[in-house]
């Protein structure tokens, strides 16, 4: 099962391929299976037939079966980390980069250079075989950048507490999607991520086409930012989102469940930091074009 993060796509997080730790190939009509010997296992002989005492070196103490691996724990984490710098760095920008008349242009060009950054360190990120928490976390810095000048245009400029609605709904879509995907009542599955998948590929051609009419041809491109159009596609853009998250918690649980090495957590708070991020610009997206039509 994939995710359309390609952070999730790699060992450790896919069901279709073992991962490395379990020191077998994945075997044919399923995924790798653990060889060693179960530690709990019963003994088939004579359990009195020994002395257990009778041993005169015990030998060092062997490490937990489970130690080095993905926990639920680790996640949890770094994916807090990963937002901590995100939050921090948006609430400086929103703080420091004023967006009056008289400064709103070097605001704007300081948030779109940290969102350009801040997209190279994403991809160089996502094609890594290893994860870098300095990469990771400095591109939770730059989009924090980013994302507090665009907070602050639109809660200063179109529609004031825009932010907190937006960070309310965010917040409000990642609870109901965990309980419900915990609840068994979202099932991901191949037809899911594949409807997930080509749904989001034809969002986002749309969404580039749109923004090639609006700079080229002027106006409002073909209307998917404003008035109803632009309200229905903004509704599409979070329930995406939120399928986005079950696909990712989906991902996480594989991960977990297969015995990826801890350092995947870095991954998985990189891909659950993307998708919270791309929720909470299309609730503001979705709130600022509420406010506009009025």
């Amino acid at each position: 099962m994939r995710s359309r993060n390609p952070v999730f796509s790699r060992r450790g997080f896919s069901r279709d391929n073992g991962y490395a730790g379990f020191n077998t190939a994945p075997q044919a009509g399923g995924p790798a299976v653990a060889t060693q010997a179960n530690p709990y296992a019963q003994p088939t002989g004579n359990p009195y037939a020994q002395n257990p005492y009778a041993q005169t070196d015990l030998g060092a103490p062997q490490a937990p079966a489970a130690a080095g691996r993905m926990t639920i724990d680790d996640v949890v984490l770094r994916t807090g980390s990963t937002l901590g710098v995100l939050i921090v760095t948006a609430a400086l920008s929103w703080a420091l980069l004023p967006v009056d008349d008289a400064n709103i242009g070097r605001s704007y060009g300081i948030a779109i250079g940290a969102a350009l950054i801040g997209m190279v360190l994403a991809l160089v990120q996502s094609f890594k075989r290893t994860p870098t928490p300095a990469l990771i976390l400095a591109y939770a810095a730059f989009e924090g950048v980013f994302l507090g000048v665009v907070s602050s245009v639109v809660d200063n400029r179109i529609a004031d507490g825009a932010a907190m609605q937006a960070v309310i709904g965010t917040m409000a879509t990642f609870a109901a999607v965990l309980v419900a995907y915990k609840a068994g009542w979202i099932r991901v599955n191949r037809r899911f991520v594949g409807f997930v998948m080509a749904a989001s590929l034809g969002f986002v051609l749309l969404m580039m086409v749109n923004m090639l009419f609006a700079v080229f041809g002027g106006g409002d491109g073909l209307g998917f930012r404003s008035g109803g159009l632009g309200i229905l596609f903004g509704v599409i853009g979070v329930i995406l989102g939120a399928l986005f998250l079950a696909m990712d918690f989906k991902q996480v649980e594989d991960g977990i469940a297969y015995g990826a090495p801890r350092e995947e957590a870095w991954f998985a708070a990189f891909g659950l930091t993307l998708t919270l991020v791309w929720l909470y610009l299309e609730f503001l997206r979705l709130i600022a074009i509420f406010n506009s039509s009025d």
